[in-house]
């Protein structure tokens, strides 16, 4: 079993930054690919970015990429969600989530087998 817990979430106003954290217990986190993803009322869970096990390679979403950036530090079983250059459309509650290791890194949540609750991520205007 897996334990993911999110962290960093906030108020921000747009332009600015937040870093979101994802810290996982129990089974090797480490050997885990780490994906997040965000939600808006009454909207379907969005794929945000991940990162294989290794950290070795990423993934993004076309709307975050060149703003956002995943690390991930097994030492600390821990993956970091560096947002930039945050806009409204941003806003919205982000979740962490895990699975075995696969290439092509999966997008879609129902690949995921573990979830964090989530963090709650405002951008005002």
């Amino acid at each position: 079993q897996v334990q993911l817990v999110e962290s960093g979430g906030g108020l921000v106003q747009a332009g600015g930054s937040l870093r979101l954290s994802c810290t996982g217990s129990g089974r090797t986190f480490s050997s885990l690919s780490v994906g997040w993803f965000r939600q808006t009322p009454g909207k379907e869970r969005e794929f945000v970015g991940a990162i294989t096990w290794s950290g070795g390679y990423t993934y993004y979403a076309d709307s975050v990429k060149g703003r956002f950036t995943l690390s991930r530090d097994n030492s600390e079983n821990s993956v970091h969600l560096q947002m930039n250059s945050l806009k409204p459309e941003d806003t919205a509650v982000y979740f962490c989530a895990a699975r075995s290791s696969a290439r092509p890194i999966p997008t879609i949540p129902n690949d995921y087998e573990y979830w964090g609750q989530g963090t709650q991520v405002t951008v005002s205007s």
